[in-house]
This record gives structure tokens, sequence and C-alpha cells, in this order.
């Protein structure tokens, strides 16, 4: 794999790793019960003529005519009498982000390293919990701190982050 090989190597157009086996291997892993978004279309409904539906969809993605929908809100129950909203999307919008997604973590996956567990395909808050359970209590630590990072991305300033990702990303050699 390219992104294990150069690991500073930069991806472009990703649309052309986009194709129906893809896509049919990301409808598989979709829940074939979750609740229907704005489109009301199930599961059953978009696998009825599904050959032909993610050959529209491959085409109307590389052609960039592709337009996400909606998001339904439905208000859950938080505790305490307070609620919260939840968004559901459309399915074929749970179809193309499921597909960015293991596209994405194709290229970055192997980045991370090993203790980390937040949102990693086949991790666990189990097996962090049993993790930090063992190191704390065989390692070497003397303490642990808990932050909670509730609205750091609201307070974050997003043109220095991205004018920092930018510089390093220009910095990186390629790989030819």
């Amino acid at each position: 794999m390219r992104a294990r090989a150069c690991k500073h190597h930069r991806f472009r157009n990703l649309y052309r790793e986009i194709n129906v086996d893809l896509l049919r291997r990301s409808f598989r892993e979709l829940n074939p019960k979750a609740a229907k978004g704005v489109d009301e279309v199930t599961y059953d409904d978009y696998a009825n003529g599904l050959e032909e539906r993610l050959k529209d969809l491959v085409e109307r993605l590389k052609h960039k005519r592709y337009r996400a929908r909606l998001v339904r809100r439905v208000m859950i129950p938080k505790g305490k009498g307070k609620e919260r909203p939840l968004g559901i999307p459309a399915l074929e919008d749970k179809l193309v982000q499921r597909a960015a997604a293991k596209l994405l973590n194709a290229i970055y996956e192997q980045d991370f390293i090993q203790s980390s567990y937040g949102y990693r395909p086949r991790r666990s808050p189990k097996e962090a919990i049993e993790d930090l359970t063992f190191n704390l209590q065989y390692g070497s630590f003397g303490y642990l701190v808990e932050a909670d990072i509730k609205g750091f991305f609201d307070h974050l300033n997003h043109d220095w982050l991205i004018t920092m990702l930018d510089s390093v990303w220009m910095t990186k050699p390629s790989c030819a």
C-alpha cells in the first residue's frame, strides 16, 4: 500500500478510487434496520436494483453531480429531562460516507500510534480501558489526568489550523 510505503505521499483525486465494488462493500456494511433519512428510503428499498443504483452513484460522484441531502433531525432524551438533536442522514449519504471513510482509513490508519483508540476501526473503548487498567497497575505512572475537550473545535482558530496543515503537507517530499 502506497500510504505505508511512502509516509509523506500526498494523495490527490480520491474520486478515481471510488467504484461500484467499493460502494457495494460499503453498502453491505450499513445497518439494514437503521432509521430512514429525509428521503424515506430504506436499506431494502435501495437494495432493489442495487447494481444500477451504484453505477449511477459512481457517475454522479465522478462528475461531481452528487449532492448530499438534508439531514433529518430527531430529538432524543439525554437524561434529567433534557434532549439533544440526532441527525439521521439519507441512506445514500450514509453509503457515500462509509466509502469515503474506507478510503481515508486506508490512507491514514498506519499513521496512528498503537495506543490510540478513538474512532478507529477494530478498536473499542473496552480495549482502551483494559490497556489503561494494565498500564496504570503495572506501568510507571504516578497519576492520571482527565480532560474534557467539549467545544474544542468551536474555539479552535480554523484559519491557523489550515495554514499549519498546508505548510506541513507542502514541505514533505513526495514519493515518485
